[in-house]
């Protein structure tokens, strides 16, 4: 039996990039001698195991044949006999499917074992799939959505792109589970040039299946995406900010509607959708002052009393989009300076125990403090 470091691990080592999780391929072994020797089962589609002592995961070397839709539509088979070629062939891209093998002292020693020429292309930055079993998988189209993202400065070959191509009109892209979907939009969105992974989908025709129609049309316009960059290049890098910037031509509505196909987690939506409200808000005003009852409304919109960070981000996000929000920062410094104690003492002892002429109360006193705010 033998052991290799494989994938990524050696991709990132030849990039001089850091390394965070390797994955342990296991050449000529078997299930039973894996437990024998401590080893703790975990996979349930193949054969995965549990380092004893690091808790590190090894997979069996194997091979996979195509018998359904989607992504899980494979069966594995891991035997002693299959080959850490035979393994290297089934992964996506080159790049990645190269290996190095592992001693008892768990370090890396000897030649990078490299069947697919994963080091040529990785010196020429070119993505190219291994096999013409690539196009079996539709999430490795978002795969390398997402590595274009990472990976800016590398282009698709020609040959890939036609096989991505072909994914999409597989109509395969409709059996990836929306969880699968976000997890690879939302690490695409976060890194380096996000606007990379929207060209992949434009480039595939994948956009006009993953993305919201009114999204993709707007992507298809340059103007559109310019503008896209330049807020991305003045913004921070964080999920929510990255998120909302891609949305914020999108109603509320729209957003929602899109994050329920996809399973977008809530806090992730709810920044979207305020921010989405805040540019219709913003834009109302652009060219006279705001009103009092608007600002109020959004920052109930915004549970501004609950959760005061979440919109500071969110106006501070507008901010660097240069979008006119000092009104909006005053009237929030103002109105938060209310002090709730005097608010419920000016009501009647006999409604103090009435929500709703404490809420009415409160509404005023806000409305006031913006009202204050804008005038001064």
């Amino acid at each position: 039996m033998k052991i290799y470091a494989v994938g990524g691990a050696i991709r990132d080592t030849l990039m001089d990039l850091p390394v965070h999780d390797i994955d342990y391929v296991v050449v000529g072994s078997s299930v039973e001698e894996m437990i024998a020797k401590g080893y703790r089962p975990v996979g349930k589609d193949f054969p995965v195991f549990l380092h004893p002592e690091t808790q590190a995961e090894y997979a069996l070397a194997r091979t996979e044949r195509k018998t359904g839709q989607g992504y899980k539509g494979f069966h594995f088979y891991a035997d002693p006999s299959v080959t850490l070629e035979q393994d290297l062939e089934r992964r996506d891209l080159t790049i990645n499917a190269m290996a190095q093998e592992v001693g008892a002292d768990g370090k890396q020693f000897g030649p990078i074992i490299d069947p697919y020429n994963g080091q040529e292309d990785l010196a020429a930055k070119i993505f190219r799939h291994v096999s013409n079993a690539f196009a079996e998988d539709p999430l490795r189209l978002l795969r390398i959505a997402r590595f274009s993202a990472r990976f800016p400065e590398f282009s698709v070959a020609d040959e890939t792109l036609s096989a991505l191509k072909a994914i999409v009109q597989s109509g395969e892209l409709k059996a990836l589970s929306a969880e699968r979907i976000w997890q690879e939009l939302a690490r695409g969105l976060v890194a380096t040039k996000p606007m990379h992974l929207f060209q992949v989908l434009l480039n595939t025709g994948a956009a006009g299946v993953i993305l919201p129609p009114s999204l993709t049309t707007k992507l298809a316009d340059e103007p559109f995406r310019e503008q896209l960059i330049t807020h991305f290049s003045c913004a921070g890098n964080s999920l929510d900010e990255r998120c909302a910037i891609i949305l914020m031509d999108l109603s509320a509505k729209e957003i929602r509607s899109w994050a329920d196909c996809v399973r977008m987690p809530i806090e992730v939506r709810d920044f979207s959708e305020i921010f989405s409200d805040l540019r219709v808000l913003v834009n109302t005003y652009l060219n006279h002052s705001y009103q009092a009852k608007d600002i109020l409304a959004w920052f109930n919109r915004a549970d501004l009393w609950r959760k005061p960070d979440r919109v500071q981000a969110i106006l501070n996000l507008a901010d660097k989009l240069g979008m006119n929000t000092l009104p909006l920062m005053n009237a929030m410094r103002n109105a938060q300076t209310i002090n709730a104690a005097e608010i419920i003492a000016s009501v009647a002892v006999e409604d103090r125990s009435n929500g709703e002429r404490i809420g009415s109360t409160f509404e005023s006193a806000r409305l006031a403090a913006i009202t204050a705010a804008l005038n001064s």
